[in-house]
């Protein structure tokens, strides 16, 4: 079974590269570019994994991180943000991100942390 991931970037070449990165490794993914898509996209989809960019258009990633840690999708969360020091990783971890990659980022770390979070989430 391919494990399905979500990329939220508004970002088209940060996106393009997460992407072909993770299908490259197996991963089934889907892109979208704003946080109200992102959590249409959760609750219509079910994706395994969400890749979560936290300066985004409309609704931001950590507003979309705290969406959905209030509701019933217990989905992992990675956040992948241009927001490195420490306050924003504090704050990412405390909303209930799974783990925080700030950029610029190395793809093949973050496709590892990708397998590394859903192996501790029990996917198979």
């Amino acid at each position: 079974m391919s494990h399905r991931v979500l990329v939220v970037d508004d970002d088209r070449t940060v996106s393009d590269v997460v992407c072909r990165y993770l299908e490259h490794a197996g991963y089934e993914v889907e892109h979208v570019g704003d946080g109200l898509a992102a959590l249409d996209a959760v609750r219509e989809r079910r994706p395994h994994l969400v890749v979560l960019d936290l300066m985004l258009p409309g609704l931001d990633g950590l507003q979309v991180c705290r969406r959905l840690r209030q509701g019933s999708e217990g989905v992992p969360i990675i956040m992948l943000t241009a927001r490195g020091d420490e306050a924003d990783r504090v704050l990412g971890l405390q909303l209930g991100a799974d783990d925080y990659l700030g950029k610029p980022f190395s793809p093949r770390e973050l496709v590892l942390r990708v397998g590394s979070v859903l192996r501790r989430a029990g996917e198979p």
